[in-house]
């Protein structure tokens, strides 16, 4: 018993030093903005106390000037009455538009810094995670945010200041009225506690839900070419309902708890009124202490008391939504970069093109996992044209990666002109380097656009050497826009040949030093190939180049050929120097020859 007493005090220690780290965290977003947070907090205060003073000033409306017949008093009441409505509105509009103005400005810095972060993170993050989810942080989670610090921030002041002030006035007025008011208290802090224990979980499993939803959505989407080639409309509608169903059903628990929490609340309210009505009147009938007065303004300043309760129990479900949305976005906040700069690092000088290998092997697991690569030991001379062949998991995408630094060897190292690539800051290696990945990913935009992507400041006469070098030029030309042709969402605009052209030619812009082909030309026909071997010529020459290629014919002239097995280089050579070896080259060679001739 004692045990499990301890794990739960600790347990709910670990909840409540995260729940006041996300505080901190929501506090830090207003940090820039604090002059206007003072300003909006005074004009959130002036218009509490204004709001408060109608009911007092009614009931000395009744005692003080209506039951003497004092029509001056009457007079100064009502003035004083439009005096508080005045400075209830203009505190009001001030506040409500400073809060507003800051929490939007937040949440903006809020969503610039989660696309800064995933910006930084590594690309085993996006190896692992979907992308629909990532994108439900950074959209659905800070929607959540949004209404918690808008709305949230005024109702939690505003109802907190006005019953505070309330249970003062109170006590001012009659105090054995105010205790029969306050008697309802445990019934409210009872039925409160067990609404946020039971309701913590439900807002969690909504946020889970709707990024499960997002994110089969965006997945559907994208590969929705592929959904109506095969007929499969039905079986996603289908799944899409699902996930529907049960974000609905996630959402729905929520709603049962609503609906059985803030009733409760009215009816507890109701109750009170009409405890205070029938005891303050009987008090007033038989001529004891409470007058007429006094207990309108009373029978008024319930409304104001219950009423932020109320409030603040349904800030309480808009709190519980925000915080789980602020868990999510920590999640992701949290996440470190695989591959980070070192505080030694320094940047990569011009480089001639020496890469080394040095008894280096790779999991994506760590050191307890399965080796992708094992004991590479290699040296490429600058210039030189290395192929990379092999069957499926051989290791050759993983090799590419590690040249360029998507990931870092689990032992051993690389270098290039002798340089340690974990003692480089990643972004000057990533200017002397340029790959082009099996599918042409383009962003939308022009063809111009995207062949400049890598070059902010490139001129016309730099996109059109780059298209030229690898002969991208002689399609585009042709184009009605030439190379301002819109290439469409993912290059959706043009065929998959000139996607891969346009790619090439975004690679060659930036004019690297070490270039990195994986199987770039696998989507592209005999025709564009060819173009694209003539381009490649001069767009290899003087360049380290690793080349990816399943067709062995784009690869015969390479300088040197490397056959991985098992993540192992099992042989290498020239094309005919491994033709004469008559091994696993070889064979690769033969079964490729069958299936060209075929």
């Amino acid at each position: 018993m004692r045990a499990r007493a301890l794990r739960w005090w600790s347990l709910l220690q670990r909840k409540e030093l995260q729940r006041s780290r996300k505080l901190r965290g929501l506090l830090e977003l207003l940090r820039p903005y604090r002059l206007r947070v003072i300003v909006m907090l005074v004009a959130l205060l002036a218009a509490t106390a204004a709001a408060l003073a109608p009911p007092y000033l009614a009931g000395r409306a009744i005692d003080a000037a209506i039951k003497r017949g004092d029509l001056g008093a009457l007079d100064w009441i009502v003035i004083a009455f439009l005096a508080s409505a005045l400075v209830n509105w203009s505190a009001s509009y001030l506040q409500t538009y400073l809060v507003n103005w800051v929490g939007e400005r937040a949440l903006v810095d809020l969503r610039l810094k989660l696309f800064t972060h995933l910006q930084r993170l590594s690309v085993g993050f996006y190896e692992r995670n979907k992308a629909g989810v990532v994108i439900s942080r950074i959209t659905n989670d800070v929607e959540a945010l949004d209404q918690l610090v808008t709305d949230g921030v005024v109702t939690l002041f505003s109802s907190s200041l006005t019953l505070v002030g309330t249970a003062a006035i109170l006590f001012v007025l009659d105090w054995k009225l105010a205790l029969i008011t306050f008697v309802t208290f445990p019934i409210l802090g009872i039925g409160s506690i067990v609404f946020r224990i039971v309701s913590a979980e439900a807002y969690r499993r909504t946020r889970e839900k709707i990024a499960y939803v997002t994110a089969y959505l965006q997945e559907t989407l994208s590969g929705i070419r592929v959904v109506r080639a095969f007929g499969q409309e039905q079986r996603h509608l289908e799944r899409f309902a699902e996930l529907n169903e049960e974000n609905r059903a996630a959402n729905m628990k929520t709603v049962y708890l609503n609906a059985a929490y803030f009733p409760g609340v009215e009816f507890l309210s109701a109750v009170a009124t009409a405890v205070i009505l029938l005891y303050g009147g009987h008090q007033v009938l038989t001529g004891g202490d409470v007058t007429i007065g006094v207990l309108a303004s009373f029978v008024f300043y319930l409304n104001s008391f219950f009423d932020p309760i109320q409030q603040l129990s349904q800030l309480y479900t808009t709190y519980q939504a925000g915080m789980a949305a602020l868990d999510k976005i920590f999640e992701l906040l949290d996440e470190r970069p695989e591959l980070e700069d070192g505080p030694d690092a320094i940047d990569l000088p011009e480089v001639r093109g020496e890469v080394r290998f040095e008894g280096v092997s790779f999991s994506y697991a760590g050191e307890d996992g399965d080796y992708a690569l094992r004991d590479i030991d290699l040296v490429v001379p600058p210039g030189q044209t290395v192929a990379l062949v092999g069957a499926t998991g051989a290791g050759k995408s993983t090799f590419a990666k590690l040249v360029a630094r998507f990931y870092d060897p689990t032992k051993g190292r690389i270098l290039i002109d002798g340089h340690d690539l974990r003692d480089v800051r990643e972004r000057s290696l990533r200017r002397q380097l340029g790959v082009v990945p099996q599918e042409g990913f383009l962003f939308s935009g022009t063809i111009r656009d995207n062949i400049a992507f890598g070059l902010q400041d490139a001129t016309d006469e730099d996109v059109r050497a780059a298209a030229h070098a690898v002969g991208a030029d002689e399609f585009i030309e042709q184009l009605p826009d030439g190379y301002l042709t819109e290439v469409g969402e993912r290059g959706g605009h043009l065929s998959a040949g000139q996607r891969q052209l346009v790619a090439f030619a975004r690679a060659a812009a930036v004019g690297p030093r070490i270039l990195i082909l994986d199987e770039a030309t696998s989507n592209v026909d005999v025709h564009t190939e060819a173009r694209i071997e003539r381009g490649l010529r001069r767009l290899l020459a003087g360049r380290t180049a690793f080349v990816i290629a399943h067709r062995l014919s784009t690869i015969r002239n390479a300088g040197r050929i490397l056959v991985l097995e098992g993540g192992r280089i099992v042989e290498q050579g020239t094309h005919e120097e491994l033709l004469d070896a008559n091994g696993a080259y070889a064979r690769l060679y033969r079964d490729w020859a069958e299936q060209a001739a075929a």
